[in-house]
């Protein structure tokens, strides 16, 4: 007796995970494009802060520099 290749519904059990790895691919491609623009959006929005308190310390009279800052 020959030995069976498969059995029934092999090819549709390996399509099956191929699909979904194909997915979850995708899935995650996607949100990592999704991070990478909240990151990006999350870096403007402190650069934005940034600015808007250097120029409350100058309407205040403040005079730091940021390397007196630092220390």
């Amino acid at each position: 007796m020959a030995a069976a290749a498969d059995p029934p519904g092999a090819g549709d059990l390996s399509q099956l995970a191929e699909d979904l790895l194909q997915r979850l691919q995708e899935n995650l491609r996607a949100l990592a494009e999704k991070i990478a623009w909240s990151v990006e959006e999350m870096g403007e929005r402190i650069d934005d802060l940034e600015k808007h308190v250097a120029d409350l310390m100058t309407e205040a009279g403040i005079e730091n520099t940021d390397e007196e800052l630092r220390h």
